[in-house]
């Protein structure tokens, strides 16, 4: 997943720079948008099938019927495992690989400042190339031990291609003249080490959100109940956007010093260059899930399930680290997209800074409007799955009670039903959030033919600031939700085990925090990136 991603990523930017060089420019930020827009669509639909799916499961299965976790006598299992597939594998693998590209394709447009030679527009591509090396010789050595802790693989790959990278981008300007970016030749790999090395950060403080402390502080709430568990889920979400914020300002303020916009856009190159590891290693949660569904269904064995189960701990490790990792890398991606698009609008149509006054009511305006998108979109995001779940809730029900012998587990469940349930939600209504990031911005440049560029400009940067806080938010708060109910469910919590007060409280919030998580939180990095490349793509055309 992560090597075919990565590699796609590196040939679609090749073809596109040997199909038409009259309009290159053009041709780089439409393929970035086509990437965005193929996200939106594997996130949100994705995320609403994978999420109705398993909110549906877990409220008839867990709480009503008392079955665990993947039962076959569950209608809804099937759907529930061929969403984890859906949602995690091809939204976030989308997800990740717009981030990619649309970070190439920005730093590169950056780079057209850099008059004097092509190297600053070539730059980024190298280091992609560096950063994919290293993910290979990463994943070789790995191979060498696979006997290797499944939690220590986890945390030791992206730390080791981190590494390789940043040696190969120091090694390579040692034989490079990178004059032309700064007089300083080793200035350009470390402003790439700054983004390697931010995005490892976000992913640590990611994992002790989702994993440390703070889950075990949930998983205590739930002994007041449900309310208590989802105040103090809340909460954490909200904390958790905080580390990550100041981390993103101090590597924006470190790289533009060192190289100005293009530098923010050579961060956000760095952040993603290990992408075929990362990306690799957030595959292995829904993979985990998946083996413990087929294990709890073939009937393998409370023996190889308490093995699945401990690879699913990881992997819910792994899926918070790669959530933390898509939205840094978003937040830099857009930034450098922003950055992009402002000195489009100064250089390409000819006004000056004005255009970006924030006393200009039009800015405050295509601000508040950026906000609302992200705000309706989640609301839109969520409903959808509620709705969804609210469907698969009955259809649950309904079998349970109309099938003769499906609890005492002589009849087969109607699972067909199930799955187009979900297949067909999702296809409906992701429609309406899809059209709603797409048309504002296309309004704040129609609608207001004198000051469409500030009413734009608003929106972009308003849906990248409140975007990026919500995704944070919503995206932690759900993880730590879920390992909190695993945690309770491994019987840490004194006294308290699966089908207890507190477990019930703690299905509850991981209930509310499927939503968050997978499906809203990460649907958010699209809206960003596509609305600012849809801003871009705007000003070439």
């Amino acid at each position: 997943m992560g090597i075919t991603g990565t590699a796609l990523g590196l040939l679609g930017i090749a073809l596109v720079l040997l199909m038409d060089t009259s309009h290159p420019y053009l041709n780089l930020v439409a393929f970035g948008f086509g990437a965005c827009v193929l996200g939106l669509f594997s996130r949100v639909g994705g995320g609403i099938y994978t999420k109705a799916a398993d909110v549906g499961a877990d409220l008839v299965g867990k709480i009503e019927a008392g079955i665990p976790e993947d039962d076959p006598r569950n209608p809804a299992v099937i759907a529930d495992n061929v969403g984890d597939n859906v949602g995690d594998i091809a939204g976030m693998g989308a997800d990740i690989f717009a981030s990619y590209v649309n970070a190439l394709v920005a730093t590169m447009i950056l780079g057209l400042a850099f008059q004097s030679n092509s190297l600053p527009f070539f730059y980024p591509l190298i280091i992609m190339f560096i950063g994919f090396v290293s993910s290979l010789l990463t994943m070789l050595l790995m191979n060498f031990n696979r006997n290797i802790e499944p939690a220590k693989l986890v945390r030791y790959a992206p730390l080791l291609t981190s590494f390789f990278t940043i040696v190969g981008t120091f090694i390579h300007s040692s034989y490079t003249d990178l004059s032309t970016l700064n007089e300083k030749s080793y200035i350009p790999s470390i402003v790439v080490a700054l983004g390697i090395v931010g995005g490892t950060l976000i992913g640590l403080v990611t994992e002790w959100y989702t994993s440390g402390k703070p889950v075990r502080d949930i998983a205590n709430a739930s002994l007041a109940g449900g309310g208590s568990n989802a105040i103090r889920g809340i909460s954490v979400g909200m904390e958790s956007s905080f580390i990550p914020a100041v981390i993103i300002i101090i590597m924006i303020l470190v790289a533009n010093y060192f190289l100005g916009a293009y530098g923010i856009g050579l961060a956000a190159v760095g952040m993603l260059s290990t992408m075929a590891i990362t990306t690799t290693i957030d595959g292995y949660g829904p993979i985990s899930d998946n083996a413990g569904g087929i294990a709890e269904m073939s009937e393998l064995g409370e023996d190889i399930r308490n093995i699945t189960d401990k690879l699913d701990a990881v992997g819910n490790t792994t899926a918070a680290i790669g959530k933390g990792f898509a939205i840094g890398s978003t937040s830099l991606t857009a930034l450098a997209l922003v950055a992009a698009f402002t000195n489009q609008i100064i250089q390409k149509v000819g006004f000056d800074t004005n255009i970006l006054n924030i006393s200009d009511p039009f800015i405050i305006v295509g601000l508040l409007a950026g906000g609302i998108i992200v705000f309706l979109f989640s609301a839109l995001t969520m409903r959808a799955v509620g709705d969804t779940a609210l469907s698969m809730v009955e259809e649950v029900r309904r079998q349970f009670k109309t099938i003769p012998g499906l609890m005492e587990g002589t009849a087969t469940p109607d699972y067909k039903a199930c799955v187009s349930i979900s297949t067909k939600a999702a296809l409906k209504q992701m429609i309406i959030p899809g059209f709603l990031t797409i048309i504002i911005p296309l309004i704040a440049i129609f609608a207001f033919p004198m000051h469409g560029l500030s009413v734009l400009s608003g929106v972009v940067i308003g849906t990248l600031i409140t975007g990026i806080f919500m995704a944070l938010f919503m995206s932690n708060a759900g993880g730590a939700w879920d390992n909190a109910k695993k945690y309770i469910e491994a019987g840490k919590l004194a006294g308290h085990k699966k089908g207890s007060d507190a477990h019930k409280a703690a299905v509850l919030g991981d209930t509310i925090g499927d939503p968050f998580k997978d499906t809203s939180g990460p649907s958010l990095n699209i809206v960003i990136k596509i609305v600012a490349t849809l801003a871009l793509l705007i000003l070439f055309i």
